[in-house]
């Protein structure tokens, strides 16, 4: 009889213990979360009062100031860089120093600035990044007009840091959805009176010339007044066929590694390469 009441005590003293540090768990959880939630409403609240009136409410610039919520240049400077802009400011801009600013508020400010960036939004997928590489770089021809970490062509945007600013969903309805803006690039063909023939994107256009890019990147400026034909493809360079050539295995595999891409760039190296003043631009 002593024997099972120990061996119940020591059972009742094992659950309470589990139970206590499930307890304990579920609340350093449910603290965390907010206060997370209560960094990025302070930063929030930061830039609504003291950078809103040059860079706008939203930080996608203005007249007055650039975009400090999704550009490129902001995703290159490291945080410690972005710390030092707001405390001092940037010399011979508009940039003022910040100085009465607390770190901590910075700080606050700083993380809401990364969550605008959306690279908390890339959800983690079942894909395959290697098989995604493959399937990029081979089946789905990808780089036979996109580019990632220098390889690939150039004629369609380079789609290096793609998956910084958008979703694994995003990714996905821009691959498979026919409706997106990219898949009415279409090529055109362009016939000078001279005999000469060009394949290519139109980059720019004015009424007197047009600049052609041709799919190994050449430019060719040709006047209108050479032009005798410019022609069309009826279909978009972009193939809008992913979503039935591709399986949904697939599919993961590719944007998996776009995701996979866009992490494995180091920020911190790139931000250390970069001139602050890139700001200005």
């Amino acid at each position: 009889m002593l024997i099972t009441r120990r061996v119940l005590g020591s059972l009742a003293l094992v659950i309470v213990t589990c139970v206590v540090n499930a307890q304990v768990a579920t609340s350093q959880e449910m603290k965390t979360e907010p206060r997370a939630s209560s960094t990025l409403a302070k930063g929030r609240q930061i830039l609504a009062s003291s950078c809103a009136a040059c860079h706008g409410i939203d930080g996608k610039g203005s007249e007055r100031a650039p975009n400090i919520a999704d550009s490129p240049h902001m995703r290159q400077l490291s945080d410690a860089q972005l710390e030092h802009v707001i405390a001092n400011g940037i010399a011979g801009t508009g940039m003022p120093a910040f100085h009465s600013l607390p770190d901590s508020r910075i700080r606050e400010l700083i993380a809401y600035l990364r969550s605008l960036e959306g690279t908390e939004k890339n959800a983690k997928l079942p894909g395959n990044p290697q098989k995604g590489e493959a399937i990029f770089f081979g089946q789905a021809g990808c780089s036979s007009c996109h580019m990632i970490a220098g390889r690939g062509r150039f004629i369609g945007s380079d789609l290096t840091d793609y998956a910084r600013t958008h979703s694994a969903e995003q990714i996905r309805d821009a691959i498979v959805d026919a409706s997106s803006a990219e898949k009415q690039v279409r090529l055109a063909t362009a016939i000078v009176r001279s005999g000469g023939k060009f394949v290519g994107l139109v980059r720019n256009e004015d009424n007197f010339s047009l600049q052609l890019q041709s799919i190994d990147g050449t430019f060719h400026f040709i006047m209108k007044s050479e032009l005798e034909k410019l022609d069309y493809d009826a279909q978009p360079l972009m193939p809008t066929n992913f979503g039935s050539s591709l399986t949904a295995s697939e599919l993961n595999d590719l944007i998996s590694y776009l995701l996979s891409a866009a992490g494995n760039t180091d920020p911190q190296k790139r931000a250390n390469e970069n001139d602050m003043d890139n700001l200005e631009d």
